[in-house]
């Protein structure tokens, strides 16, 4: 099988570096002899992470897609406008093609899946959403036998360092920020990581294979992390949370729902316990019950893995000519947020005088929200506090109502937190 590979960066160059490495086991599972032969970089000059002397390099990528002599395509240079062109140039040329792009897949995989299937090759994409993970595949094939019931995950590892940091050490938002830079952890421009979006890719893509629907990215709601403040990790901590940034899908009374937040997880719980970068999904199926994933989220050869699996199940011809399972699938309304059914977590900083929380409370028995936990701590000396809240379960409608009520009053210091909380039961 020869392979032409696209973008021979961190992923294109773990790529080529597993395959060296693993050579017989992989000749040994895919009963093939696996060879990179051309790539396509934007400098062929530049210093490169993998060995690059039996390849054959160009600046034009068309020359890959174009290639009679290179059978599948690995899309691993990103981006939505030229990498689309190209995914559809190989497709239309019979050319199965592999990415790790998971926003060409969340935006545009229903039309580039369809045009694969007109073609009769296959468009894989496990790398997508939880670099080594082989969380697709578990979904697609180990789950099989379930109807899944809800899925949760910590999908971006930038997010999770930041969290991790600022709850073991104390660090605010801004300054973990930086170093998650310095690291390259985080890109220069980091509203994709912290502020949800690609998670968002990344959930869009789970759910449509765990639930046998189109890639619907549109429908996510999203928040991110950069309001979180380190008064909510104090606070969730004594509550007995840990704050992480999740994916969650669910279907609800034959509703869909997918959103992406930050969220109070009980500590006891073992995606509560997934620090630094690494990622972790977990799935709950009917018949199996609650079932975690848990590994590298990004990295070069982490990933490489899910790129070189997806190779091996093309070649061995065990790929589902439905992915998404789109043949069976009946359409499903969506919930709007406001529908929503969540416990949550609330921060008010207010006045400390007699009467606060009764009026509070009295505001909350109009949307019938009752309080689970509360914590009231004196911050400085005029007589401000910082009061936390644990509620019941309530529709997201009903507490955003009640907080717009409460923010009217006058002893209201500043706009009211509202963090959501997942048992996961």
């Amino acid at each position: 099988m020869n392979i032409g590979i696209l973008g021979l960066g961190t992923v294109g160059g773990g790529v080529v570096n597993v395959l060296n490495k693993n050579q017989s086991e992989i000749a040994r599972r895919s009963g093939a002899s696996i060879q990179v032969t051309h790539a396509a970089v934007r400098d062929i000059n530049q210093d490169r992470i993998c060995p690059t002397d039996d390849l054959q390099l160009t600046q034009d990528p068309f020359e890959i897609v174009n290639n009679t002599n290179i059978d599948i395509v690995l899309e691993l240079m990103g981006g939505t406008g030229l990498a689309k062109e190209l995914v559809e140039t190989a497709i239309k040329n019979g050319k199965h093609v592999i990415t790790a792009n998971k926003a060409l897949i969340a935006t545009h995989g229903n039309e580039l899946l369809a045009l694969a299937k007109d073609n009769n090759v296959h468009l894989l994409f496990e790398a997508a959403v939880a670099g080594g993970i082989p969380i697709l595949k578990s979904l697609e094939q180990g789950l099989s036998a379930n109807k899944i019931e809800m899925l949760a995950g910590i999908i971006n590892g930038t997010g999770n360092f930041i969290l991790t940091e600022m709850r073991d050490k104390g660090r605010d938002f801004a300054d973990v920020l930086k170093e998650a830079q310095a690291l390259g952890y985080a890109e220069a421009d980091p509203t994709f990581d912290v502020e949800g979006i690609d998670a968002a890719h990344k959930l869009a893509i789970l759910a449509s294979i765990a639930f046998g629907c189109e890639l619907q990215f549109d429908k996510v709601s999203t928040e991110g992390i950069s309001k979180i403040e380190g008064e909510d990790v104090t606070f969730a901590t004594e509550l007995g949370y840990s704050i992480k940034h999740l994916g969650i899908a669910k279907q609800i009374d034959g509703k869909m729902q997918m959103r992406v937040h930050p969220t109070l997880i009980p500590k006891t719980r073992l995606l509560a316990n997934v620090d630094g970068v690494m990622n972790a999904v977990l799935v709950k199926g009917n018949a199996v019950g609650p079932t975690l994933y848990y590994g590298a989220g990004a990295g070069d050869e982490a990933t490489a893995s899910a790129v070189i699996a997806d190779l091996v199940d093309i070649i061995k011809g065990t790929v589902s000519d439905d992915i998404l399972g789109w043949q069976s699938f009946e359409t499903m309304p969506h919930q709007t947020v406001d529908e929503i059914e969540s416990i949550f977590y609330l921060r008010l900083l207010a006045t400390d005088k007699p009467g606060v929380l009764a009026d509070i409370t009295t505001v909350f028995a109009k949307h019938n929200i009752s309080v689970e936990a509360v914590i009231q701590k004196q911050i400085d000396a005029q007589n401000n506090a910082h009061i936390a809240i644990i509620t019941n379960q309530v529709k997201t409608g009903e507490i955003n109502a009640a907080v717009n009520e409460i923010q009217k009053n006058d002893f209201i210091q500043e706009t009211v937190k509202i963090i959501h909380v997942e048992t996961l039961d």
